[in-house]
């Protein structure tokens, strides 16, 4: 899965720090500059190795993410452990598993109160997302770009550095790296990795013929609508097969309904979701038309012959365990995936065939039910892929050797996860079907676990995720210099304040009313034990 930034990184690097500067040294690739960053200017330039003085605080590092503002001034954002995943075509593709955040000021006395909170808020932003598990980098191989699109390009494009020449729709850490991008002559000398949200290697063997099997999942830095056509949660996927040099891949995307819509949590466990009465997307008569015929509408309203949309209502077709009728949609687009095809590049490196078409698959979040069925059509395809490259025998099914099955399934099950993590916080739902190929009870149970745990984070946790992201994104910008009211101290309105003070006042006088009858109660029932009676001599008392 590759949730995208391109970190600067060298394979093995050493920051030294003075009060004044920071001074990063690639260590492994035969080069004498030095990478030198003025802590008071926030100036880079390339020095010798000879310029390090020794008085310098070293530690070992394994890339620099890039640099960002906050309220305590410019802070250096690095990778300090690396953990090896898999290779991909023989370039090793490593998890960034920690991170540091380094200020260039020396104190943070500077500041005051509000502004210290309001920095070591941002900070914990910061180390949260650096803390989504998933971040993967490569120093020396393009993870933004498919295999299709890598075979497409000019000399001119294979002599650009990574960070050049990468996709930014993909790049998680470009605006961590702009200071980079504004001197060229500081960042071509440096090597540039794409960091990304999920990443899959294995190794497989079927019928003792030994192959390379990947799965990467690229997600875009665009979270949202927008009227260049941008999607939330907008995901590339593409699975790769090798076998004797040769390779195949099949590439599938899934994003948001690209019109204007939202659904805003609400404390309600499926907030209606709203169409743009005001933008001019598509003609319907209001914004409670439900999504998929505004979706539709949308596709017939272009009269564009090369975008076809199928509609499936998956909770209707596959009710009552019924997950075999997914082979429905299978079935109807069969034709459809036969035509697209995938693209197949010879062990010589010529291109055999190329996909034309891609399918975009969306259920209301893009998660679950869009990854069961992403991960049938790249079954479909896997195995027309490998009956061509020789791997499978005439007649043979992919599901007819058991280890491979489980390899393949685990695999897409694991992406949905991976997936599901980045939006919503927890696992996939529906996983018991990917891994297993049927619903089990169990599967329903921990999707009613995962069910509850998505219903909190919606609506008590997701908005300060979300801001995390914006911030690391460069959505919002933090500007020292400005010492009003900052976004993170806005008060929320007397409606709110007045519902928990209410809400507050109730549950303490119910809390004490219900105690204090109890308590009454127990009193009077008990009432024997409570009178004052004489201890010396007991008597039966007469009317």
């Amino acid at each position: 899965h590759l949730r995208k930034s391109t970190a600067a990184a060298v394979a093995k690097s050493v920051l030294h720090a003075t009060p004044e500067k920071f001074y990063i040294e690639a260590c492994d690739d035969g080069s004498n500059d030095v990478l030198v960053i003025d802590r008071v200017s926030t100036e880079m330039t390339l020095k010798g190795i000879k310029d390090i003085p020794p008085s310098g605080v070293t530690k070992p590092i394994c890339g620099i993410m890039g640099t960002i503002r906050l309220v305590a001034g410019m802070y250096l954002i690095v990778i300090i452990r690396k953990r090896k995943v898999g290779s991909l075509f023989g370039h090793t593709v490593w998890k960034a598993v920690e991170f540091d955040l380094i200020s260039y000021k020396k104190t943070i006395l500077h500041l005051t109160d509000n502004q210290m909170q309001d920095n070591k808020t941002f900070l914990s932003m910061l180390n949260g997302v650096l803390n989504t598990d998933g971040f993967y980098f490569c120093t020396d191989y393009d993870l933004t770009h498919t295999q299709q699109r890598l075979a497409n390009t000019s000399p001119d494009f294979q002599e650009m550095s990574l960070l050049e020449r990468a996709d930014q729709r993909f790049v998680w850490n470009g605006y961590l790296l702009r200071d980079f991008f504004a001197q060229p002559e500081v960042y071509l000398l440096i090597y540039v990795s794409q960091t990304v949200k999920f990443c899959l290697t294995h190794k497989p063997t079927y019928n003792k013929k030994k192959m390379g099997n990947y799965l990467i999942t690229i997600y875009s830095v665009f979270l949202g609508i927008d009227s260049e056509g941008h999607a939330a949660n907008f995901v590339e996927t593409e699975q790769i097969v090798q076998y004797n040099n040769s390779r195949a891949s099949f590439v599938q995307t899934r994003g948001s309904m690209p019109f204007f819509w939202s659904q805003r949590p609400n404390l309600k466990y499926k907030p209606k979701p709203q169409i743009s009465s005001t933008t001019n997307h598509v003609n319907q008569k209001g914004s409670e038309l439900p999504l998929e015929q505004a979706f539709a509408k949308l596709v017939n309203s272009m009269e564009n012959g090369m975008i076809k949309y199928i509609a499936f209502d998956f909770h209707k077709e596959c009710s009552k365990m019924r997950w075999h009728r997914l082979q429905i949609l299978v079935d109807a687009v069969a034709e459809m995936q036969d035509e697209f095809g995938y693209f197949m590049l010879s062990s010589e490196g010529r291109v055999v065939s190329e996909q034309s078409g891609t399918f975009r698959s969306n259920c209301m979040d893009c998660l679950d039910r869009t990854n069961v069925i992403q991960s049938l059509l790249a079954r479909r395809s896997l195995q027309n892929q490998l009956q061509r490259l020789g791997v499978l025998h005439v007649g043979q099914k992919i599901e007819e050797q058991a280890d491979f099955e489980k390899i393949y399934k685990n695999a897409w099950a694991d992406n949905a996860n991976a997936c599901a993590k980045q939006y919503a916080g927890t696992g996939a739902l529906k996983t018991d079907f990917t891994r297993t190929g049927k619903r089990t009870q169990w599967g329903l149970v921990m999707d009613g676990w995962n069910s509850m745990i998505r219903y909190y984070k919606n609506n008590f946790s997701d908005g300060f995720r979300q801001d995390s992201i914006d911030l690391f994104l460069g959505n919002y910008t933090v500007d020292e210099s400005v010492e009003g009211l900052m976004p993170l101290r806005v008060q929320k309105d007397w409606k709110f304040l007045t519902v928990i003070l209410f809400g507050l006042t109730l549950a303490y006088v119910l809390f004490w009313g219900t105690a204090s009858a109890l308590t009454a109660a127990v009193i009077v029932f008990n009432g024997k034990e409570f009178v004052d009676a004489p201890k010396l001599v007991q008597k039966e008392k007469m009317d």
